[in-house]
């Protein structure tokens, strides 16, 4: 249900709808948990919280995980501690999740939350988009101009300062994202069925380019970081010896202990999401295989769904069009898939045209080129912000009436209500408790 882009508060709600018991109550007939005794006042009554739990539970992929508590010194209370220092002992049981699921919804749970639109569905590209300039998250926007269009937007543009975070607003409709997506997987998937070996080879050797410096550079990292680590320790030994035999204050001590515990937690950290990193990169050469056996898992890619678009794509990059102010113009997206990463099908994209459509099209270019060229300099010479400033209100005015228009159509459809038509109600007031009974 997370990766058809409902929240905890929608599945719990929907568990609760569908009289599925709440799990304390479902051990509680196998003679399990803590509450065996207990009266449940509502044996549905679902919580998010409860999801939350269920989402990011390790257990359920077959590892037994120790040690996520220690007790205080100070309260002599158990408290929770980082993940990097949990012990993980895989494979000791029969999971009931694959990990490919797994991690794509840790990584559905740590994007923008999915909530629902006006109409009860979730935009399936949120979270997935992001501004190529700026790295920010990219928001829908439903009805900004009028139309029921959904458009997404860099989110940095928008905050105060208006473009001082980013730029330009790299605005891009959501049914060209959701076309040039279907149009490569579907693409990859002939690819990748006609010759499996050569679509393998190619994918590895894509992901060798990309990964290469990066992955060079944090092999170097962790080389420094680990003599760094060992470095540190002998020096820990060292000053606890002078400070033994007298040769350092206690006062310095204890606060040369400090600086150099502290460096060592931060490099002890460092080197774990080192690790961690390489060994994802060791790992990458088998996921071409993982991507095939993901696209042999569908017929057709002509209808995208919300657990499709989680499946496969990890992220997508959202360049600026390359002419402002032009109706039609050229966006670069860069799309990132799962597994495989940054990848493009050979001659995807590629049409042969004849000599006159070529012809064509250089003259429609060179148009599209003056008539851009005019636009700037109408920027530049503060034309285009007079001409702007005497349309904006009566073009303001337009776009509000078309909002409310669809307003009115939702609420005719009982989408929504708006809060001022709902009955009204006094306030009421708490009783008010006898002194005398007191």
């Amino acid at each position: 249900m997370t990766l058809d882009g409902y929240g905890p508060y929608q599945i719990a709600n929907r568990l609760s709808q569908e009289k599925i018991e709440i799990p304390s109550l479902h051990l509680s007939h196998y003679g399990e948990g803590v509450n065996q005794s207990k009266t449940f006042k509502d044996p549905y009554g679902w919580g998010s919280s409860t999801i939350v739990n269920i989402l990011k539970k390790r257990e359920y992929l077959g590892h037994t995980i120790n040690f996520k508590t220690r007790k205080h010194f100070k309260d002599k209370k158990s408290h929770y501690v980082d993940e990097n220092e949990w012990v993980i002992f895989e494979d000791t049981h029969t999971a009931i999740i694959d990990s490919e699921t797994f991690e794509n919804v840790q990584r559905i749970r740590s994007n923008v939350k999915r909530y629902p639109d006006g109409w009860g569905e979730a935009a399936p590209l949120t979270g997935l988009l992001y501004c190529a300039d700026c790295g920010g998250k990219m928001y829908v926007h439903r009805t900004n101009n009028g139309k029921r269009i959904s458009q997404y937007t860099c989110s940095q543009y928008s905050k105060v300062p208006v473009g001082v975070l980013c730029a330009t607003q790299h605005r891009i409709n959501e049914s060209a994202v959701l076309t040039l997506v279907s149009d490569m997987l579907r693409a990859i998937a002939e690819y990748s069925r006609n010759d499996r070996a050569e679509f393998i080879k190619a994918v590895q050797e894509t992901q060798a380019e990309q990964q290469a410096s990066d992955i060079t550079r944090k092999r170097k990292r962790l080389a420094a970081a680990q003599k760094r680590a060992g470095e540190l320790e002998k020096l820990i030994c060292k000053i606890y010896e002078d400070n033994v035999l007298g040769k350092l204050p206690d006062a310095r001590y204890a606060a040369l202990d400090a600086q150099y515990a502290k460096e060592q937690e931060s490099l002890s950290g460092e080197i774990a999401g080192l690790e961690k990193a390489i060994a994802g990169y060791e790992q990458s050469r088998k996921s071409a295989e993982k991507f095939i056996a993901l696209v042999d898992k569908y017929e057709n890619f002509d209808n995208l769904t919300t657990t499709m678009l989680n499946e496969f794509v990890e992220k997508i990059l959202v360049h600026e069009r390359d002419r402002k102010g032009s109706d039609e113009t050229t966006q670069e997206v860069e799309i990132y898939f799962n597994f495989v990463g940054k990848y493009i099908p050979p001659h995807f994209g590629e049409v042969n045209l004849t000599p006159e459509e070529l012809e064509a099209q250089r003259k429609k270019e060179e148009r599209k080129d003056k008539l851009h060229q005019a636009y700037l300099r109408r920027k530049a010479n503060g034309t285009q912000k007079r001409y702007e400033d005497k349309i904006r209100a009566k073009k303001k005015a337009e776009i509000e009436a078309k909002k409310a228009a669809i307003r009115a159509e939702d609420m005719e459809k009982g989408v929504f209500i708006q809060a001022g038509s709902l009955p009204k109600k006094e306030p009421q007031k708490a009783p008010v408790p006898d002194r005398a009974a007191m």
